[in-house]
C-alpha cells in the first residue's frame, strides 16, 4: 500500500461523526459573510442598477438624480475603476458594461448608508439604451451559428467502420434544461479597507485566490494588497467558483473609493437573474449496436448553453464529453463540442461540472434504444460495461483502472435492493392496475476525479502546534456544508496521532494558504488532505526524533497514538502535551507548510487525448417509481444506493453527500424547470422562474419512502489520502435512475416493447405526455417511429446488411 494511502494504528479518520460546524447550523450561532455586517461600524450597501432589456447599447448613464436620493453616498460606474474592468478570467466579462447582454444585467451599483437608500438610488439612475437584436433559446443560437469558445473534437477508433459493422444504427436529438444552484445563502461579500490601503475581503466564494486575483485586478494593485477569507458558505454547488469574484470586486472598489467598509448581498431575485446556472445542452447522436446489443459506434454532438460569456463553459464542455461513456465501452467514436452564445446569464460551474450533460446523452440514447433492440434496459447497459482485462480506454485514451467495480456495485445493489423479485411483484402490480404503473430501473457512475486543467490539481496547507500541545490547521479548501473542514480535523488528528479535540482548524484565507485551486471537482479532501497530511508529517517527524531522545531509542521505533508516544518493545511513554513542550525547549520548529501535487495526469486539450483524472468514482443506483396515468403525477417508492468512496474519512459525512447529491440530481431531472420569455415583447429574456414559488426544489415531498445508500467495503484507492475517494459530486448522476425509471413506468401504459421519449426535466406533465405517447404505441421495438417519437428518426439492418457495407 502506497504511503498516502496507509492508514495507521487507531486512526481517527474511518469514524462516523457529525459535521464540525453542525451545533452552530441548527443553533443559528454559525457565522456566515453577511451576519459580519453586524460587527462592523459604518457599513455602506451596494445594490445594482438593472437594465431589464436582453440585449442593447448603453448611449448615456446619468446619476445625478441617484446622488440628490438622502443616504446616497456614491454611484459606481466604469469611470471609477483604476485597474481592469472585467471580472473573468477569459476577459470577456466587463464589471461595468457598456453594452447590456442579457435581463437585469447590472451597469453600475448605487452606495447607501442604508441598504433602501441604495435600492432607492438606483432606481433614480437614468439608462438610455439602443436595443439589439438578443438570442435567447439555445434552438435559436444554434439556428443562428452563435457561439464561443473552443470546439473540441474527440475521436476514437475507426468510427465509419463501426457503422459499418453495426446490425442496428439508431439516430436522434435531445435537449435537456440546465439547474439553479439555490444555495440557502446568496452572493455576499463585505470589504474593509485599512490604514495602509490594503483590502480585507469576506467573501461567500468556493475560490478565495481567484477572487483576490480579480479584486487585485480590478483595483490595479499587487495580489498581496488583497486578501480574501471565507468563513463558510451556505451552499455554493459550483455557483460560487466563478461568480463571486466580479461581486467581491464591486464591494473592495466601494471600500478603496469611500474609505468605508462596503456590503454586498444579492437578494433572492437578483441572484436568480443575475447569476449563471448550470448549462442546458442539446444533442444530436447516431449509434451503432451489434447482434447483441453491444455498442460499436458513436457519432454525436454536444452543444452547451453558455449564455453571454464563457465563464467556466469550455472546461464544462470538455468534462462532458469525457463522460459521454459513463459505464460503457465505446470502441468507436466520434463526439463534437461547442458553445452556444445567448443573451442569458452566464452559465457555469454546477454540481458534476458537465460529467451529469455528458453521461445524461448516453443514458438517454439507451434508454430509448432498449426497447427498440428488444431487451431489458438493465440487461443493454450492463452489457456495455467496460470490463477487466481487456485492455479498454475511455475515447480520450485513458485506461479504465477498476473497471471491475463497475459490476461490483451493480450486483451488489441488485442484491441489497432484491432486484429481481421486485420486478416480478411490479409485474403483476401492473399487470392488475390499467391506471397506475411501477417501474425500476437501474443506472451506474463512472465519473472522472481532478480537475481537467492540470495546474489545478495542487494544494496547500500550513499547520501550527502551540507550546500547550493544541495544533491548528490552514488549508486552502472552503467549507459549503459538504463536510471538508470535518474530514481534514480527522487527516490531521490521525497523522499526528493525537485525539480529535486537540485540533482546531482556522477560516480559509489567501494570506496563510497561497495560490489555492477552487474547491471544486470533488478535489476538495484529495487536495487539501494530502496538504494536510504533508504538513503533518513533517511535524511529526521533528516530534519523533525529540521522543526518541527522551525514550532512549531510535526515531523510527516510536509511535505516537492517541496523544501518547511510545517506544517499541518498552513501557516508556511520554504525553503529547509534554513532548510539544520538550521540542519547544530544545529549538524545535512547530509549523509546517504543506504542499500536494496530483501525480500521474497530463491531458493535451487540442487532441482532445491524456488521463486527465487520477482515479474513476464509482456507483449504482435502483429506483422504484409508481406514476399515475390520469396526470402523469409520480412518486418515488424506493432507492437502493451502492456507492465507492475508497475507504471512507469520514462515514456519516460520505453517506449524507451520497443522499444530497441523489436527490439533487433528482430535482434537476425531474422537477427543476428554468424558463425565459422567449415573446418579442417588452420582457423579452426576462427569467420566468425567479422565486421559489415558480422554479420547483426537491422537498420531502420528493425524498424517496425508503432510502438505502451502502458505501462499498474493502475498496481502498492508493494512491489517495488515507485511501480515501471522492464524494461530493458523482452521488448526482445516480439520479439517473430516477429518469429511466419514469421513462419505463410511462411505457407500461403502452404495449410490450415501446420505447417512448421523455423530456428532461421529466416533469408530471412531461410524463404525461410520455404516457399518451406510449398509449399510442410510442416507438415500437422494429424500429419504425409513431406518434410523438416520430422525430427520432430510427434505422434498422440486419447483420448481413451491415456486414456488407450498405
Amino acid at each position: 500500500m502506497s504511503h498516502l494511502s496507509e492508514r495507521p494504528e487507531k486512526p481517527v479518520v474511518g469514524v462516523s461523526m457529525p459535521h464540525e460546524s453542525a451545533v452552530q447550523h441548527v443553533t443559528g450561532a454559525a457565522l456566515y459573510t453577511d451576519d459580519l455586517v453586524q460587527r462592523t461600524k459604518d457599513v455602506l450597501h451596494a445594490y445594482p442598477v438593472q437594465v431589464m432589456k436582453a440585449r442593447g447599447r448603453v448611449t448615456a448613464l446619468r446619476t445625478g438624480a441617484a446622488l440628490a436620493v438622502p443616504g446616497v453616498v456614491r454611484v459606481l460606474t466604469g469611470a471609477d475603476v483604476p485597474g481592469v474592468n472585467d471580472a473573468g478570467m477569459k476577459h470577456d466579462e466587463p464589471l461595468f458594461p457598456d453594452e447590456v447582454m442579457f435581463h437585469g444585467h447590472a451597469v453600475a451599483w448605487v452606495l447607501g448608508e442604508t441598504l433602501e437608500a441604495a435600492r432607492i438610488g438606483a432606481a433614480a439612475v437614468e439608462v438610455d439604451l439602443e436595443e439589439l437584436p438578443s438570442v435567447i433559446t439555445l434552438q435559436d443560437a444554434i439556428a443562428a451559428d452563435s457561439y464561443h469558445g473552443a470546439r473540441p473534437v474527440m475521436t476514437h477508433g475507426d468510427v465509419d467502420a463501426g457503422f459499418a459493422d453495426s446490425a442496428h444504427v439508431f439516430t436522434g436529438e435531445f435537449q435537456f434544461s440546465g439547474q439553479e444552484h439555490f444555495y440557502l445563502e446568496t452572493h455576499a461579500a463585505l470589504a474593509q479597507v485599512d490604514e495602509n490601503g490594503q483590502v480585507f475581503i469576506q467573501s461567500s466564494t468556493q475560490h478565495p485566490s481567484e477572487t483576490q486575483e480579480i479584486v487585485s485586478h480590478v483595483l490595479g494593485v499587487p495580489a498581496h494588497e488583497v486578501t480574501v477569507q471565507c468563513l463558510r458558505m451556505g451552499g455554493g454547488f459550483g455557483g460560487k467558483e466563478m461568480q463571486p469574484h466580479g461581486f467581491a470586486a464591486i464591494a473592495a472598489l466601494g471600500a478603496k473609493l469611500t474609505g468605508r467598509p462596503v456590503r454586498f448581498r444579492l437578494n433572492r431575485t437578483q441572484d436568480l437573474t443575475m447569476s449563471g446556472k448550470r448549462h442546458g445542452f442539446h444533442a444530436t447522436w447516431k449509434i451503432g449496436f451489434d447482434t447483441e446489443g453491444r455498442i460499436q459506434a458513436l457519432d454525436a454532438t454536444l452543444t452547451a448553453d453558455g449564455g453571454w460569456s464563457l465563464d467556466l463553459s469550455e472546461p464544462v464542455l470538455a468534462r462532458a464529453l469525457c463522460h459521454i461513456d459513463n459505464t460503457y465501452w465505446i470502441p468507436n467514436a466520434r463526439v463534437a463540442g461547442r458553445i452556444a452564445r445567448t443573451n442569458t446569464v452566464s452559465n457555469t460551474a454546477f454540481r458534476g461540472f458537465g460529467g451529469p450533460q455528458g453521461m445524461l446523452v448516453i443514458e438517454d440514447i439507451l434508454g430509448r434504444c432498449a426497447p427498440r433492440l428488444g431487451v431489458d434496459a438493465k440487461e443493454l447497459r450492463e452489457r456495455n460495461f467496460y470490463r477487466p482485462g481487456q485492455g479498454q480506454t475511455t475515447p480520450y485514451g485513458q485506461p479504465v483502472t477498476q473497471p471491475e467495480r463497475i459490476a461490483a456495485v451493480w450486483q451488489q445493489v441488485q442484491d441489497n435492493g432484491h432486484i429481481a423479485d421486485r420486478e416480478r411483484e411490479i409485474a403483476a402490480f401492473n399487470a392488475a392496475h390499467p391506471h397506475t404503473k411501477r417501474a425500476l430501473a437501474v443506472t451506474g457512475v463512472k465519473f472522472g476525479i481532478s480537475f481537467n486543467l492540470t495546474a489545478f490539481n495542487q494544494g496547500g496547507a500550513l499547520v501550527l502546534i502551540y507550546k500547550d500541545g493544541s495544533v491548528l490547521i490552514n488549508h486552502g479548501g472552503t467549507e459549503m456544508g459538504q463536510g471538508l473542514h470535518t474530514k481534514m480535523l480527522q487527516v490531521a488528528a490521525t497523522t499526528l496521532g493525537i485525539p480529535l479535540h486537540k485540533v482546531r482548524l482556522a477560516p480559509t484565507r489567501t494570506d496563510k494558504v497561497p495560490n489555492t485551486s477552487a474547491t471544486a471537482a470533488s478535489s476538495g479532501a484529495d487536495l487539501n488532505g494530502g496538504a494536510v497530511k504533508n504538513a503533518c508529517e513533517q511535524l511529526r517527524e521533528r516530534l519523533l526524533r525529540v521522543a526518541a531522545s527522551q525514550l532512549g531509542t531510535n526515531a523510527s521505533d516510536v509511535r505516537i497514538v492517541e496523544g501518547v508516544a511510545r517506544s517499541l518493545g518498552s513501557d516508556q511513554e511520554l504525553a503529547w502535551d509534554d513532548l510539544v513542550r520538550t521540542a519547544y525547549f530544545q529549538r524545535v520548529q512547530l509549523s509546517a507548510a504543506g504542499y500536494y501535487r496530483t501525480e500521474g495526469l497530463h491531458w493535451d486539450a487540442k487532441s482532445f487525448r491524456g488521463s486527465p483524472f487520477k482515479y474513476f468514482a464509482i456507483g449504482a443506483a435502483a429506483t422504484e417509481v409508481e406514476v399515475d396515468g390520469f396526470t402523469g403525477a409520480y412518486r418515488i417508492r424506493r432507492v437502493d444506493i451502492v456507492h465507492d468512496v475508497g475507504d471512507s474519512l469520514s462515514p456519516l459525512i460520505d453517506i449524507g453527500q451520497v443522499e444530497g447529491g441523489f436527490v439533487q440530481g433528482a430535482g434537476w431531472l425531474t422537477l427543476e424547470d428554468l424558463r425565459w420569455d422567449t415573446s418579442d415583447g417588452p420582457n423579452r429574456g426576462r427569467l420566468l422562474t425567479q422565486a421559489a414559488s415558480t422554479y420547483k426544489l426537491p422537498s420531502f415531498s420528493e425524498m424517496p419512502e425508503e432510502f438505502n445508500v451502502t458505501l462499498l467495503e474493502n475498496a481502498t484507492e492508493e494512491g489517495a489520502v488515507f485511501g480515501s475517494k471522492a464524494v461530493g459530486e458523482p452521488p448526482l448522476m445516480l439520479a439517473f435512475s430516477v429518469r429511466e425509471a419514469l421513462r419505463q413506468a410511462a411505457a407500461a401504459f403502452g404495449p410490450r416493447g415501446t420505447a417512448v421519449e421523455l423530456a428532461s426535466p421529466a416533469t408530471p406533465e412531461a410524463v404525461y405526455w410520455a404516457i399518451e405517447s406510449a398509449r399510442q404505441g410510442g416507438t415500437a421495438g422494429d424500429g419504425r417511429t409513431h406518434g410523438a417519437a416520430a422525430s427520432d428518426a430510427v434505422a434498422v439492418r440486419t447483420g448481413v446488411e451491415a456486414l456488407s457495407g450498405a
